[in-house]
């Protein structure tokens, strides 16, 4: 009967988030119905705009189930974007070694904080504040200035379209027929969403993941190997944070210094709203998407009424995630009773 409620708590949560999403982007149909908010293009876009923030928020939501927090992310982005940048263009690496380079420089970065976290129970919001001021420290460190990628390969991953003909197209004043699209950088974000669901719910590490966030001495007692698992989890954050970091890179091209600035809270925001508990044990991959897509409307909102400050994007947020985890806790209390 516990596990049944808690399941249905969790059920009920992420329908929360589902259905606010849907009523947001039906008022923004409305609202904006002259301004052409209902084309599908504004809809792909949302994902277009936030594949990184997917990714990362994936990564968020693993760890925050075990009951751990970084905020090391946005800083890691922002190391990710100017160490890719600066190999192309001032070092000339080719794309490849260079995506390669700070993949594995993300798996290490995850490894150190899990292990201090894992192996030292250092609390993974100190370590990973040191985490975030080492990340920024270094992007300086590399270089103050913005520097532009011109790196033929990577301009050629960033531009390429799949065009999606079946959702039919739009003739402009030249008469060229335009179909909505993605960019692969939406295929990886997605295609990594549908790993990490499946992990987590599938396989044996994913329930030990839960195991270890929803108490970690009951873990213990079963057997569980939780430093491992702790670890492992870091590491792949770390991981995720880096690919991550390559997807917004090929949104903006470029990398500098105050890139990325405040994405670590963006990543928690949307996990909360997308139901995972900030105690750990109950999260779920695919309500952290809708978390981002809710960012992502908020922000359509405020573009197409073009007065409105971007800093309403953040208010809003900020309010939300009262919201919900004001819920949460009406869900523990009722829990604990």
């Amino acid at each position: 009967m516990k596990n049944k409620g808690k399941r249905d708590g969790k059920v009920f949560l992420l329908m929360i988030t589902i259905a606010l999403f849907v009523i947001m982007y039906i008022a923004g149909i409305i609202i904006f119905n002259g301004k052409g908010f209902a084309k599908p293009q504004v809809f792909l876009n949302l994902f277009i705009s936030n594949a990184g923030l997917i990714v990362i928020a994936a990564g968020m939501t693993m760890v925050m189930i075990t009951g751990g927090i970084d905020i090391s992310v946005g800083s890691v982005v922002a190391l990710t974007c100017m160490m890719l940048a600066w190999m192309m263009e001032v070092k000339g690496i080719g794309a490849v070694p260079a995506l390669l380079t700070v993949l594995v420089i993300g798996i290490f970065f995850g490894l150190v904080q899990g292990f201090f976290i894992a192996y030292l129970k250092i609390q993974p919001f100190i370590v990973t504040l040191a985490g975030m001021f080492f990340a920024r420290g270094m992007t300086a460190i590399i270089s103050q200035e913005m520097i532009s990628v011109k790196n033929e390969l990577f301009l050629k991953w960033a531009k390429s379209k799949i065009n999606l003909t079946f959702l039919g197209g739009t003739v402009n004043k030249k008469g060229v027929v335009n179909y909505p699209f993605l960019y692969p950088s939406v295929i990886i974000a997605l295609a990594v969403l549908v790993l990490v669901f499946v992990v987590l719910k599938y396989t044996k590490f994913g329930r030990t993941i839960y195991a270890v966030g929803g108490n970690e001495q009951s873990a213990l007692m079963m057997g569980l190997n939780v430093k491992r698992t702790k670890l492992l989890v870091y590491v792949i954050n770390g991981f995720l944070c880096a690919l991550g970091g390559f997807l917004f890179c090929l949104n903006t091209c470029a990398g500098f210094v105050e890139q990325a600035k405040g994405f670590e809270m963006e990543a928690i925001a949307s996990a909360v709203i997308g139901g995972t508990l900030l105690s750990g044990g109950v999260g779920n991959v695919f309500g952290s998407l809708f978390g981002v897509l809710i960012k992502g409307t908020i922000e359509t909102f405020i573009t197409f009424q073009g007065t409105l400050s971007s800093w309403w994007t953040k208010i809003t947020i900020a309010a939300l995630l009262a919201f919900f985890i004001l819920l949460q806790s009406l869900f523990a209390k009722a829990k604990e009773k």
